[in-house]
């Protein structure tokens, strides 16, 4: 009997790490988003350059980019930075998105932002707690032909959207 146990217990361990090794979630558009890339134009009205280095984690889980401002502060540092990870959700047919960044905390407190796809782009739209009407709409979208992504950020208050940043990402 225990040598029975032994092998069950054996065959679901090597059955459960054998399916954890494989990719569960593919997305063909995060896919492209996958590489290294310099973000530039002008966000808040100021021109600006930033590396981005993204890259699937936890068993293709999780598209992560890391993406760090060439600017620096007083101090040294980054102007920006920032750790993003997006998910593919097929159970309610969205895209998922936890944005933390360096413009002073607060990325938890209304943590994931939904997005929907169209086409080459996905569309997130990150609540502001303290404005039932506003938030931060982002667009992702794709360009076949070059190979490049745009970013569109907007700022909502009271239903009216202000242009933040129009960037564009090319690979290293």
């Amino acid at each position: 009997m225990k040598t029975s146990l032994a092998i069950v217990a054996l065959l679901f361990t090597t059955s459960f790490s054998a399916s954890a090794q494989e990719p569960t979630h593919k997305d063909p558009l995060l896919d492209r988003l996958t590489g290294n890339w310099i973000l530039q134009d002008t966000i808040a009205g100021h021109e600006t350059t930033h590396d981005i280095e993204s890259e699937w984690v936890l068993n293709h889980e999780y598209l992560r980019f890391h993406e760090i401002s060439r600017e620096k502060n007083a101090q040294g540092q980054p102007a920006y930075e920032a750790i993003v990870f997006i998910e593919w959700d097929e159970a309610s047919n969205e895209y998922k998105c936890l944005w933390l960044d360096s413009t002073g905390g607060g990325g938890l407190s209304n943590p994931i932002a939904q997005g929907k796809r169209g086409n080459d782009e996905i569309t997130f739209l990150f609540k502001d707690k303290d404005d039932k009407n506003g938030g931060i709409h982002t667009t992702f979208a794709y360009n076949k032909a070059a190979d490049t992504w745009s970013w569109l950020i907007d700022n909502e208050s009271g239903g009216k959207l202000t242009s933040f940043a129009r960037v564009k990402l090319t690979r290293k």
